[in-house]
């Protein structure tokens, strides 16, 4: 069923309450409370959400998209107040722009995703940090951390870095930038006197992959896995080998950034 026009709309989410983006039974997710308020902001208008990608329960994005289709040209200043004013807190829109191009699909359109991993180390963090970094309780060795991160750049197997492939799975992919830096952006008072972030980006990601990657740096970091280690799980001859999975806690990652290809 077509609808008049399509917008693509810009928000922020904090995930850490919520179970991902798509909507599931009897559970809050970041779809549910858009539809939610979008139900009330257009009442009365025929519209549907499609969102740019799944996120996992307490993943958080400060840079999502959804495409809104609906049956009546919106006055975009004051969608954006209405939406807000009427949204949870943890949801906050940012832009809304139409869409001239009938064609465009929010899902299969070329894209590139850049994701934040924020995390500390070495002692108990406070409280309030749990929805925004990990902290891990060992000492890591962070220069380890660092160039086993960039041996993930590139074209590689990352069938030991998905969480139940299929047959059907494509599990050759290419990452174009994993680094770990000193976090300087993310910032709060509760904060550590000094937090990291793992910084990943590329065109299309597994599910779990990048948490799986963090995972695995962390063990590199505690000394439980060494470089050499690393490579071989990424070599596709070795991709029938059961490897070690450490998964790393969803609440550090965050969808920094969508760019679409033009």
């Amino acid at each position: 069923m077509n609808y008049k026009y399509a917008y693509l709309v810009q928000f922020q989410y904090l995930g850490f309450r919520l179970h991902g983006w798509q909507k599931q039974p009897n559970l809050k997710t970041v779809h549910f409370f858009v539809d939610k308020t979008l139900k009330f902001v257009c009442k009365g208008i025929r519209c549907k959400s499609v969102g740019v990608g799944r996120t996992d329960a307490k993943v958080s994005s400060t840079d999502y998209y959804f495409q809104l289709f609906i049956d009546e040209i919106l006055d975009e200043p004051f969608f954006v107040e209405d939406f807000n004013r009427n949204s949870p807190s943890d949801i906050r829109v940012l832009a809304v722009e139409q869409l001239h191009n009938e064609e465009f699909n929010i899902i299969q359109h070329p894209k590139i995703k850049e994701y934040h991993y924020y995390f500390s180390f070495g002692e108990k963090n406070h409280p309030y940090c749990a929805p925004f970094l990990t902290g891990y309780l060992d000492e890591l060795n962070v220069e380890s951390m660092k160039e086993g991160a960039r041996l993930f750049e590139g074209f590689h197997n990352f069938k030991h870095y998905c969480t139940k492939p299929s047959a059907e799975t494509k599990v050759e992919r290419m990452i174009d930038v994993c680094k770990i830096e000193e976090n300087t952006e993310l910032s709060a008072s509760f904060f550590p006197e000094k937090s990291y972030v793992l910084i990943i980006r590329g065109s299309g990601f597994l599910r779990n992959q990048i948490r799986l990657i963090m995972g695995a740096l962390a063990e590199l970091g505690k000394g439980n896995y060494d470089l050499e280690f690393i490579k071989k799980s990424l070599r596709p001859e070795n991709s029938d080998i059961d490897f070690m999975k450490t998964i790393a806690p969803a609440s550090g990652l965050h969808l920094h950034k969508v760019e679409f290809k033009k």
